[in-house]
């Protein structure tokens, strides 16, 4: 039993009660046919995935455009890859882009958020579902489940997938040990700052699907923080009853070191910065620092510290909302 001696807002309890689905209530045949003339696109940013991103690729070409006509297209976005990841979404079946080129003509920017960024502009679905590239025992469910909502409730916008992340470690496996960056970085803002989001499960899940008016109409962090503040735009510019959240089941992929969970964090908390600052709980638009000081074993170590210093900037740059470039090159 938890410690506690509270209870949720009503706003939260309610929501999660009203918003949350499970992947299991709609079938691929169900979704088709209800979709009607809405198109849809599964968009899929990768960078040296090639181990995993065919797999992907095949199981939805083969259960969700193949055998039901639910996708009209899959699109992979590589994110400068070294491997051969294009080639080998390319032959399972997705249509690959290339992030630079997709931006061609614009700033250059690093990071997740602008291979999100790209793929949106890349893809053409009324309905655009993304997912992550490096998942194992990938499963259709993913989709079908992100897609349930915006299919057959025309009020929902926004959908955002939750699993159980296992963390499997040399001795045991941690069923839930996966998302460490949500409990100890994500999940504290949120409930701080922006707690009417506190029922989201995994505010930084990487599968989540969107109306292509709504997703056109927010800008992306091109960094890590891209989930957060993604969310957190999203609710003031379409209202908490607009989200969903589906519960997908577990999802397996690889884990990063505890040096780079650090730096997403901070990325993280530096996107949530600029929204406090919009909502009037900061004065400054920017956080006194950007960088983060890390230390690690090895290398050249300092006198009497044994450990080499790492500074990363952690600073976040923003894509616009893709409907205001859509506007100015029409105009």
């Amino acid at each position: 039993m938890w410690p506690s001696h509270t209870t949720v807002s009503p706003v939260v309890e309610a929501w999660t009660t009203y918003r949350t689905g499970h992947a299991g209530r709609w079938s691929a045949e169900g979704l088709a046919a209800a979709k009607g003339r809405t198109t849809v696109s599964v968009v899929i940013p990768a960078r040296n995935e090639e181990a995993t991103i065919g797999a992907i690729v095949a199981t939805i070409r083969r259960e969700l455009i193949e055998r039901v006509p639910l996708v009209d297209e899959i699109v992979v976005v590589d994110s400068r890859s070294s491997d051969a990841t294009p080639l080998v979404a390319r032959r399972a079946g997705a249509r690959v882009v290339s992030q630079d080129q997709v931006t061609r003509g614009l700033p250059r920017m690093e990071g997740k958020g602008d291979a999100l960024w790209a793929g949106l502009a890349a893809s053409t679905g009324d309905v655009v579902a993304f997912v992550d590239g490096d998942l194992h025992d990938f499963s259709a469910h993913f989709v079908t489940g992100l897609l349930g909502p915006l299919l057959t409730d025309p009020s929902v916008e926004f959908v955002k997938g939750f699993y159980h992340r296992p963390l499997t470690g040399t001795a045991s496996v941690e069923t839930d040990g996966g998302g460490r960056v949500t409990e100890l970085a994500a999940r504290p803002l949120i409930n701080l700052f922006f707690p009417e989001l506190a029922g989201f499960v995994q505010p930084l899940a990487g599968e989540y699907a969107g109306r292509r008016r709504t997703l056109e109409s927010i800008p992306f962090v091109s960094g890590y923080g891209v989930e957060i503040g993604m969310l957190i735009d999203l609710v003031d510019h379409v209202g908490l009853d607009a989200l969903a959240q589906v519960d997908l089941g577990e999802r397996k992929h690889r884990h990063q070191g505890t040096e780079a969970l650090g730096r997403m964090a901070a990325q993280i908390m530096v996107t949530a910065w600029s929204r406090m600052h919009r909502r009037g709980l900061v004065p400054e638009a920017l956080p006194p620092s950007t960088l983060l000081t890390q230390f690690r074993r090895g290398g050249e170590a300092l006198p009497n510290l044994e450990r080499q210093i790492a500074v990363t900037d952690t600073a976040v740059t923003e894509r616009p909302p893709l409907a205001t470039l859509e506007r100015a090159v029409a105009a």
